[in-house]
């Protein structure tokens, strides 16, 4: 990839960008560097593997907790033009808790390595200032999915999993196994696995090794509500 390429990238989904001088416009193109890994790629682990700040060209990450029984606690997703600030969490001191970033299919990022970036954001304010109110943005995320777990029915959680991911790929056919749907809503398996069965003896989907498809929009939106 070209400097013009990542100068047009950067212009569009780094908001510190134009407020930058040239010379650290040239210092951070000279330090992005774009990375393709495959699908199931741990590209982050708390403080462990603290890589840096994320630009999705293409394909999707997703972000979870993990507890000590190896229970998974999905965060958010992010997918092309999407930041992921927590990989860089290293530099976000107030950031206490570990987090963890998996690929979900095949991605290609726009990379910039936690060490320039933090050296970066000890410089500017701006880009320091940016990458919180990211962070904060991203901690609305996780409210969500945290409100979700503790207040809302296994139903409705699955209900809404099952609509923002059918609104999020344009398909009717989700191409997910029952172990990824628990995974997303922060149940086990079994629990997933019999409230598809209830949807399914409802009409709302059809269950096959292929996946989850939706045959009832309606019925499946009012689960939502």
């Amino acid at each position: 990839m070209t400097d013009a390429e990542k100068n047009l990238l950067l212009s569009r989904h780094f908001e510190p960008w134009d407020g930058m001088d040239e010379e650290e416009k040239r210092d951070l193109l000279a330090h992005a560097m774009v990375m393709n890994y495959p699908k199931g790629t741990n590209l982050h682990s708390g403080e462990s593997n603290c890589v840096g700040l994320f630009l999705i060209l293409k394909g999707s990450l997703r972000t979870y907790m993990l507890s000590e029984n190896g229970k998974e606690v999905t965060l958010y997703r992010l997918s092309e033009g999407d930041m992921c600030v927590l990989s860089a969490s290293c530099v976000l001191s107030t950031i206490t808790f570990d987090v963890h970033v998996d690929t979900e299919q095949d991605t290609q990022l726009l990379l910039i390595r936690a060490t320039y970036f933090e050296a970066l954001s000890e410089r500017n304010e701006r880009v320091e200032c940016w990458a919180y109110k990211l962070a904060a943005e991203r901690f609305s995320d996780v409210m969500w999915a945290m409100q979700q777990i503790l207040f809302m029915s296994m139903d409705k959680r699955l209900a809404i999993f099952l609509w923002d991911e059918m609104t999020r790929t344009g398909d009717e056919l989700l191409k997910i196994t029952h172990e990824q749907a628990a995974r997303y809503v922060g149940s086990a398996r079994e629990v997933v696995t019999r409230m598809l069965k209830y949807f399914a003896s409802e009409g709302i989907v059809e269950l096959s090794r292929g996946g989850i498809k939706i045959l009832d929009k309606s019925k499946l939106r009012s689960l939502t509500q």
